[in-house]
């Protein structure tokens, strides 16, 4: 008698017309205390349970207003919840025990419930890859914060220092680095703070072994070691890229000596050579010969390649740089102040801080008594940003805030130090340094008040036809400031979701008109980049679906006067260039997360279909974004279509999305599209060196490193390459009044996101150890029963290896154990005690 409840409940799952009343969650709850154990009725049983049981409760906390439900009016549904957690972890479902607690809300309860770590490793599996799916913030932070207490209560310190990155949380990260007791684990918790550009000072850590391991100052010696091993140390010269041979070239007799050709080499050169410390044409005896093959602002980009050729070594490469500091021509002067900033990549962090005693000279110089040149001025700033990007100095912060604020000054001046400040507080949520853009922004846009400085004829210009300030006209002419003043404040916001809004609804109350509006866009999109957020993805397809209203204008009987014309022209202006951010808006959010990217690429054929031309041109750089370093077929064919397009804006930006799929992949496919594109475009110099761009992207560190800014198998963004890329996507959007005229420089802002693709084994003492790794394709093991393997079709190779889009690492012997559990960048390895060496016949 006393079981007679317990088998009508399981009886009840076969009631079809009963389910609304959930008979079966009824009778069992009605049994209470009487019951036995649940588990008693099987799987299906409980699963069935488990369905009821969210319904139920959904439906009561419909019932209390969707506020916060007391607990005593679900105590019976949680009750029954802990009974059935644990049998479900038992019989391998954690899944599904995640999932009841999850809709129960209270997934908090779980390491409670959790005492053996090979289920825990699981769950904190399928706990890590919700996070992404979840649309409440609050939910989302309750998953992590789960997955985190796991880890650290069966002290796998490393992932958890991951979940806590995650998090975003600095004081997790570092409680758990100071908690670490393993030298080893300390170690390996350094090498993946350096990966993802955290700062540690002495503050934070006394140990200075530590802080040099997270400085990243021997990230050049395992690159080159790297190198060595794959026998790619030998420079190569554009013509390597190149292959002219191989192309029916339709060049004019003498263009190929042009300075816009020799431009393009520069940056080819540049790319190719990235970190290796040697070229061929910046490096040689006569340097100074080809940096003067340039033209004015080219000068400054030729010299700043030095910068990047020397990547990540800061001692070796000051010492080629520093001839240059002192040279007549302003323009080299710029060149090597930029390069000073380039040296470290945003990643190596020095102590000694040469960068910051170097260039802060020039910005104090001209701000005492004016002597410094424009072009010093901003190329010292931009250097600045690249070299401190994620680092939030405020000696930095002391030093470019009067620039921005200075009403006299140029607008390229005043956009090119809120960049750097972007990039210096990238993701820091500032709010002082927002309200001082936000007021830049309003003085640019709204107001006639500033001054151009003597002898600028640009600033002079600008001044003349700002009397309507704000017009579309004006803004045109300025589009450094238009596309990146807004993106400044974005990197400060960047990644950071719900903390922006604040800032969001002050930009339009605070910069009028539909610049304001534009701003937001700009701060939303990067907000929430990887977030994955469908509901901000929707809202920025509604503005890409918007139409201009000038066909009905055409169709109006009346002929519109002189002044609506102009307002009409200004609302198409501003439109065209809020679809722009729109599109590029659901590119960013969408990374990362491999079911998004694709819903995108599906969305980029209907854009190419019905949207307006403004749409058109921002689509294939879209899809270059979400496929970044990663050059899937059916992408690099769509991209090999529109490089032909009619609309050359729509070409160029395809050609280019091209290099970014590709970039650092030397993918053989590409390389020839680029190769006929080099001859079908020969006569068009804007879209030849689109073209060279992306051939030296291709190639870029000879196929040894990625611009993927995700980490940790896609779970982590580096919010210091994300930082870079943005600003250089942004600055595609206008790319013939930006990259393609005197601003070809801001390109080296990709430097940001070039890293290493390697996995690099050490030993305990740090040094190269030499270890069989495999490497193949990544397999989802979400949720999967057993003992999956983690990888398929693998290759195995003696470390250090490559590792490159979809792919993943382990360890192919028993000999060694990984510090780390994610074999990706440095992983420290210790000898298995319990390792028998295999008998040989």
């Amino acid at each position: 008698v006393a079981k007679m409840g317990e088998v009508l409940s399981v009886l009840g799952m076969t009631i079809d017309e009963e389910r609304e009343k959930r008979t079966s969650l009824m009778l069992r709850l009605r049994e209470g205390e009487k019951a036995g154990p649940v588990s008693e009725w099987g799987h299906e049983y409980v699963r069935h349970l488990c369905g009821e049981i969210a319904a139920e409760y959904g439906e009561r906390v419909e019932k209390a207003g969707g506020k916060d439900i007391a607990e005593g009016d679900v105590k019976d549904l949680v009750v029954l919840v802990d009974e059935i957690v644990p049998f479900l972890l038992a019989s391998h479902s954690e899944s599904d025990a995640v999932d009841i607690l999850m809709e129960i809300e209270r997934v908090r309860s779980l390491p409670a419930l959790m005492s053996d770590e090979p289920t825990s490793k699981r769950v904190c599996l399928y706990l890590s890859a919700c996070a992404a799916f979840l649309s409440d913030p609050d939910d989302e932070a309750a998953v992590l914060e789960t997955a985190f207490e796991l880890y650290k209560k069966f002290d796998n310190l490393p992932m958890a220092i991951r979940v806590a990155l995650r998090m975003r949380d600095r004081a997790r990260v570092l409680d758990v680095f100071k908690a670490a007791a393993d030298p080893l684990v300390r170690k390996q918790i350094a090498l993946d703070l350096a990966r993802v550009g955290m700062v540690v000072t002495e503050d934070d850590e006394p140990d200075e072994a530590l802080r040099e391991i997270v400085g990243n100052l021997k990230m050049s010696e395992r690159f080159l070691a790297l190198a060595a091993d794959l026998e790619v140390l030998e420079p190569k010269v554009p013509e390597d890229i190149y292959k002219s041979h191989l192309v029916e070239s339709r060049t004019a007799t003498g263009a190929s000596d042009s300075a816009r050709a020799n431009l393009a080499s520069t940056f080819v050169n540049a790319f190719v050579n990235m970190g290796y410390g040697t070229d061929k044409l910046i490096s040689s005896d006569d340097e100074a010969k080809w940096i003067f093959k340039n033209k004015e602002h080219g000068i400054i980009s030729a010299t700043a390649s030095l910068g990047l050729i020397n990547l990540w070594d800061i001692d070796g490469g000051l010492d080629k740089i520093d001839k240059f500091m002192y040279s007549a021509d302003e323009n080299v002067k710029a060149g090597a102040l930029f390069a000073i900033g380039l040296l470290g990549g945003g990643v190596v962090r020095n102590e000694v801080d040469p960068a910051l005693a170097l260039l802060s000279e020039h910005i104090e110089s001209s701000a005492e008594d004016g002597t410094g040149s424009p072009t010093s001025i901003i190329a010292a700033a931009l250097g600045l940003g690249v070299a401190y990007a994620g680092a939030a100095r405020e000696e930095v912060m002391d030093l470019l805030v009067p620039l921005v604020a200075d009403a006299s000054a140029r607008p390229e001046q005043v956009t090119i130090a809120a960049l750097a400040l972007g990039l210096v507080f990238v993701g820091s949520a500032n709010g002082d340094l927002a309200a001082t853009l936000i007021q830049a922004l309003a003085d640019r846009v709204g107001g006639g008040e500033e001054e151009p400085a003597a002898g600028d004829a640009a600033a002079a210009e600008g001044a003349a036809s700002s009397s309507s300030a704000g017009s579309a006209s004006s803004l045109m002419n300025e589009s450094v400031v238009l596309r990146l003043l807004p993106v400044a404040l974005g990197l400060i916001y960047l990644n950071t979701r719900e903390q922006s809004e604040v800032i969001y609804e002050t930009l339009q109350a605070v910069v009028p008109g539909r610049f304001g509006k534009l701003s937001a866009y700009v701060l939303d999109a990067c907000a929430y980049v990887g977030s994955g957020n469908v509901l901000k993805i929707q809202n920025f397809l509604a503005v890409c679906g918007e139409h201009s209203s000038h066909s009905q204008q055409e169709a109006s009987a009346d002929e519109p006067d002189e002044a609506k014309k102009e307002e009409q022209k200004e609302a198409d202006f501003f439109l065209a260039a809020e679809q722009t951010v729109a599109v590029l808006a659901v590119a960013m959010i969408s990374m990362g997360e491999e079911i998004s990217c694709n819903l995108v690429l599906r969305a980029c054929d209907h854009l190419l279909q019905y949207g307006d031309p403004a749409v058109r041109k921002t689509v294939p750089l879209a899809m270059g974004l979400v496929s970044i370093s990663n050059p899937q077929i059916l992408v690099t064919d769509q991209l090999s279509k529109l490089s032909h397009d009619s609309d050359m804006e729509v070409a160029q930006s395809a050609i280019f999305s091209l290099g970014l799929i590709g970039a650092g992949t030397n993918n053989s496919r590409i390389a020839g599209l680029l190769r006929n594109l080099s001859s079908y475009y020969s006569r068009d110099n804007g879209a030849l060196f689109v073209v060279r761009i992306a051939q030296g992207l291709l190639h870029a560190g000879k196929g040894l490193v990625t611009m993927n800014p995700f980490l940790s198998e896609s779970f982590l963004v580096n919010p210091v390459a994300m930082a870079g890329l943005v600003s250089v996507m942004f600055c595609c959007l206008e790319m013939k009044s930006i990259l393609l005229s005197k601003h070809h420089y801001l390109l080296y802002l990709l430097s940001l996101a070039l890293r290493p693709k390697m996995l690099f084994t050490l030993d305990e003492n740090m040094e190269p150890l030499k270890a069989l790794v495999r490497v193949g394709q990544a397999v989802d093991t979400v949720g999967a029963a057993g003992k999956p393997k983690s990888i398929t079709g693998f290759q195995t190779h003696t470390a250090p290896v490559l590792v490159s889009a979809g792919e993943r690492a382990e360890l192919g012997t028993d000999e060694f154990l990984s510090v780390a559990s994610i074999l990706e960048g440095c992983v420290i390895l210790k000898k298995n005690p319990n390792y028998v060496k295999p008998e040989t016949k």
